[in-house]
């Protein structure tokens, strides 16, 4: 009998190998879902907006961006890991994504549920003040939040995001105190700021740069080790505390097991993508650096910044609520 299970188990993995191989043949036949496992609004909804276009173009077929939001990206991304590995649902991961196994508990594996396609880049961030708040200069945020401990709150897009973790380690740098706001996404986040319901944010520049040349909002700092050609006059936080650097990164993944010939024609269309003049001065005219790395610099990255996170998480006691 349970040489018989056996057998019928290969047999089924063999069926499913042959299938998955003749959809490869034809690959793609239909649109592709690329899930942005954020609210719209964000970082990751930006970058999924801005390739969208080309990106359909040198697939082949239309890709359609599924925003499907939650505890910091964790449901999206489980929807994605869950999905048939056939080339049909792709997934654009924050760099949440390295942190969420530390502060979650997620029903899919950081590495082993997923291909790696490629870091798409990363982003600066910086540090963005409320028209509704006093704190118009790097200096005045400091100085507040050294006189009145926790005056001073910041949104973020969710616990373990970027927008949370990168303010805990310029309180930690700075020795300030900062109150934690938490919102479902970048979106809602910025929306908050903006309204001033929040003094504060920490958001990656493409997000927030249009907020500074509008005049909605002040972008009081950079997190890049230098000071950027869009905003030449905007100062690094780097400056009043020394060694702070604030980064984000966005990258491209895709259920595991998807097929050889499938992967590799996903991976060069994103990289015709990133390389396409329209693109290229798109994004890097919104303070947007693209990489487009192989699958092994993405993991290993990844891995890189799952070690760091979750040192910070563990001596700051940040636990989800």
């Amino acid at each position: 009998m349970r040489r018989k299970t056996f057998t019928r188990g290969l047999l089924g993995c063999a069926i499913a190998a042959l299938a998955l191989g003749a959809q490869a043949q034809g690959y793609p036949s239909k649109p592709v879902r690329l899930i942005v496992p954020f609210p719209p609004g964000g970082s990751v909804d930006y970058v999924a907006r801005t390739i969208s276009q080309k990106f359909s173009e040198y697939m082949g077929q239309n890709v359609i961006v599924d925003n499907k939001g939650g505890a910091s990206g964790t449901i999206g991304t489980y929807e994605a890991a869950r999905a048939a590995p056939d080339g049909y649902t792709l997934l654009l991961v924050f760099d949440s994504h390295a942190v969420n196994a530390s502060l979650y508990d997620i029903k899919y594996d950081t590495f082993k549920s997923f291909d790696y396609v490629s870091l798409i880049g990363t982003m600066p961030m910086a540090l963005v003040t409320s028209k509704k708040s006093e704190l118009t200069s790097l200096q005045a945020v400091i100085d507040t939040a050294k006189a009145e401990p926790g005056k001073i709150n910041y949104g973020s897009s969710g616990v373990g995001g970027s927008n949370h973790l990168q303010p805990v380690a310029f309180a930690r740098q700075a020795g300030v105190r900062l109150t934690h706001v938490p919102y479902r996404g970048g979106g809602p986040m910025i929306t908050a700021m903006l309204g001033g319901e929040v003094d504060m944010i920490i958001g990656s520049l493409p997000t927030v740069i249009q907020y500074a040349r509008t005049g909605q909002a002040n972008v009081v700092a950079i997190g890049s080790p230098e000071r950027l050609p869009q905003l030449p006059d905007v100062p690094t936080i780097g400056s009043a505390v020394p060694g702070y650097v604030a980064q984000s990164w966005i990258g491209m993944m895709a259920p595991k097991g998807v097929p050889k010939s499938v992967f590799e024609h996903v991976q060069t269309a994103l990289r015709k993508t990133l390389a396409d003049p329209a693109v290229r001065a798109k994004m890097g005219g919104d303070g947007f650096q693209i990489v487009n790395s192989s699958p092994a610099e993405f993991e290993e990255q990844v891995r890189r910044e799952s070690k760091r996170w979750a040192e910070i998480i563990k001596a700051a006691n940040i636990k989800v609520d």
